[in-house]
């Protein structure tokens, strides 16, 4: 019988190995997905930083789970009651105690200090950014101006969204990037999911009650839908934005185009003029994600 059991027990452990195994497999997950633990990719370093804490908290605490499982299964098949007498007592001692009182409070440490540590790193702001942009939101659209770019008549570039125009953010890749946040008239929030960033934007910063302004840098082109995470009112859901994040050489000319005259149409070239006149492919396509521009003539607020 006791050589029936001893038997058994490894027998069990192989077959929940191969289980294991298989709904790993039988997922379709590759190696990069299944180190994330569900957490989505990113497009800058910070989120990258983000991604790695959350694998190693993942990892720790499957780690100590699977150290958990272990005893309770060990204690179920190998302490089972087997007469009437008391088993061995360890509530007295002491060396046994102080290991599962020190062994979590390290693991609390631990995961203290790297967490103070990764959102030190994201909340960070270069002294000097490469790059500075207002977002300013408001009932049910977005506006972004450069503040160290201006257009001919002396007004800094800006964008607004419209009726026929989804508001449009393009920034450059690989530069430090500094975002002020305000709104003109309700709480809303400023989330790129991309970015696994959000920050809600206040109409009265002397009243915030969070720092308004943060700062990241993209590493790689593309297109991204931003959106307002905070419940704003009537249209909140049709509060969307893009992100054209460009190489610099792109950014520099769309900058270049940003700060001229369209001459044909006699007004400084708005963003989607100047993306179509760059004729750079995808990223240059004023709609090339959310598709369809909604409707702003509502009764709401206006941009700055």
């Amino acid at each position: 019988m006791g050589l029936k059991e001893g038997t058994r027990v490894p027998r069990l452990v192989k077959v929940a190995g191969l289980i294991g195994l298989v709904g790993v497999a039988a997922t379709g997950c590759t190696a990069d997905e299944v180190l994330r633990f569900g957490w989505p990719e990113g497009v800058t370093p910070q989120a990258d930083s983000m991604r790695q804490l959350w694998t190693w908290s993942v990892i720790a605490a499957l780690v100590v789970g699977v150290l958990v499982w272990g005893l309770i299964f060990w204690s179920v098949a190998f302490h089972r009651k087997k007469s009437e007498d008391l088993p061995r007592q360890f509530q007295y001692n002491v060396p046994l105690e102080l290991v599962y009182t020190a062994v979590p409070f390290l693991l609390v440490v631990v995961l203290f200090y790297f967490t103070a540590v990764t959102q030190n790193y994201v909340l960070a702001k270069p002294a000097n950014p490469d790059q500075r942009v207002n977002v300013v939101s408001f009932q049910w659209n977005w506006e972004f101006n450069y503040p160290e770019y201006r257009t001919p008549d002396g007004q800094p570039v800006r964008t607004v969204g419209s009726s026929e125009e989804i508001p449009l953010l393009v920034l450059p890749t690989g530069q430090s990037i500094e975002y002020t946040l305000s709104s003109t008239d309700v709480i809303h929030s400023f989330f790129v999911p991309e970015f696994h960033f959000k920050r809600d934007t206040f109409p009265h910063p002397d009243k915030n009650n969070q720092d308004n302004v943060f700062a990241n840098t993209i590493d790689q082109e593309g297109s991204f839908v931003g959106r307002c995470a905070e419940l704003c009112g009537t249209y909140h859901a049709m509060m969307n934005f893009e992100i054209r994040a460009l190489s610099p050489d792109k950014f520099d000319r769309y900058m270049q185009l940003r700060t001229q005259i369209n001459q044909r149409t006699g007004q400084p070239y708005t963003a989607a003029e100047a993306l179509e006149e760059m004729n750079c492919g995808e990223l240059c396509t004023p709609h090339a994600v959310t598709g369809v521009p909604f409707n702003t003539d509502r009764t709401g607020g206006v941009p700055s």
